[in-house]
């Protein structure tokens, strides 16, 4: 009879492990088992896919076999110390003690441990055991779903493992050592793209590098050699008169020969592309992808020409900036005597918070020019601070009515 109880505490125990293993193993590295063709893994796809009858054979089992040691633990209290009320009251706190210990809490705990190796391995004792108690286990669902249905409950049909994008956010950032830092860097920008705009990362219009067919031919020669760009916007007089999208390459050619003229552009220029403001940055890489353009002019309700975006920009937003630094972006020197930060006025505030850590709110202006003026409502004069965000800022020199240079008493170093 001790020899049974062992038994009982064993078998206790392994519906128990099996329970916790397989509700805490994770589906989606079940499912790549089972695609790579997995036997164990299937079968354990299968029982999952029911959970109801899964629980109901495993609680099953494990009711059946405490029942059974209780009953146990009472005959052999009698048959070894008699069948006092003090000898039964011993028994039951010793039996429900190596019930806890070794049936309940010990397996529970290695199951949760170590869930794939013992789910899928217990998979092939459940399955038959499933086939062989489907009867009971039917019987007793009867009951559990008349209780549900008097309690108004609907249980979900089978478990749900779709992921928002928040926790699929949230899993790729705690991917730990199964994915490289720069890879969950590009995977979390992938996430930004759709709550970052046009807006956030175009090139500002008094940034903008066009060229204006109205100006002297020599004029456009000398812009057209000096230019660091492959593309630039043609006009005509204004920006807004945006006539055409020129490629330098074309025309290298007719600007060292001397052969360049005004008609020769006009039939090179490839139509211009318009985008709105506030367009995701995610749809517009769709957009450039499906109207195969690589620079887009972005406009607001008016029409008007706010600012230039480029396939690169977006790029950028996905796996950091290139060895090219894009005119938008402004500079950076870190004065490493103190640990501030020196920054062109045009810097936008997310680069500024993705380097730095920085705390700047991205809802209103998106320069760090454009937040101090928010702020002072007044174009300051050179050595006025002011703390934003929690973070001490100076204004070390304004020119045309607009700051050019800020100091950010911070002492964080960029973020890789």
């Amino acid at each position: 009879m001790l020899i049974a109880l062992v038994v009982l505490l064993v078998l206790s125990g392994f519906f128990s492990i099996a329970e916790t293993s397989m509700m805490a193993l994770n589906r989606y590295r079940l499912r790549h088992l089972a695609k790579e063709g997995s036997k164990a893994a299937r079968l354990t796809t299968q029982l999952l896919n029911n959970t109801d009858k899964l629980l109901g054979v495993i609680l099953l089992g494990n009711s059946l076999l405490n029942a059974a040691l209780a009953t146990l633990s009472a005959v052999l209290t009698v048959r070894l110390l008699g069948d006092s009320q003090w000898a039964l009251s011993i028994a039951t706190l010793g039996i429900t003690f190596l019930i806890l210990v070794f049936s309940e809490i010990t397996p529970k705990v290695v199951g949760a441990s170590y869930p794939e190796v013992i789910a899928l391995a217990s998979s092939f004792v459940l399955a038959p055991l499933l086939k062989l108690a489907y009867p009971v286990v039917w019987f007793v669902n009867l009951f559990v779903k008349a209780l549900l249905w008097m309690l108004r409950l609907k249980p979900a049909q089978g478990a749900n493992t779709n992921l928002t994008m928040e926790e699929l956010r949230t899993l790729v950032m705690e991917g730990g050592h199964y994915i490289p830092a720069k890879h969950r860097h590009i995977l979390s920008n992938l996430f930004e793209l759709e709550d970052i705009t046009v807006d956030d990362v175009m090139t500002p219009r008094a940034q903008i590098e066009s060229i204006d067919l109205n100006a002297p031919i020599e004029e456009i020669r000398e812009s057209l050699a000096t230019t660091n760009h492959t593309r630039l916007p043609v006009c005509a007089g204004s920006l807004d008169n945006t006539v055409g999208i020129l490629h330098v390459r074309q025309v290298l050619h007719q600007t060292r020969s001397g052969e360049l003229s005004r008609e020769m552009l006009r039939e090179i220029l490839r139509r211009p592309y318009f985008t709105p403001e506030g367009t995701p940055l995610f749809t517009q890489l769709q957009n450039f992808q499906e109207n195969q353009r690589r620079m887009g002019l972005v406009v607001d309700e008016y029409g008007e020409i706010q600012g230039l975006l480029t396939l690169e920009d977006i790029l950028e937003e996905i796996v950091g900036e290139f060895t090219s630094q894009s005119p938008s972006r402004g500079g950076l020197t870190i004065d490493r005597s103190d640990g501030s930060i020196l920054v062109e006025g045009r810097t936008p505030l997310r680069i500024l918070n993705r380097k730095f850590g920085l705390e700047f709110p991205l809802d209103g202006p998106k320069t760090i020019n454009g937040l101090i003026l928010e702020r002072l409502e007044d174009i300051p004069e050179p050595g006025t601070s002011l703390k934003i965000s929690g973070c001490p800022v100076e204004i070390v020199q304004t020119q045309d009515r607009m700051v050019r240079m800020v100091r950010i008493f911070h002492g964080h170093r960029p973020q890789s």
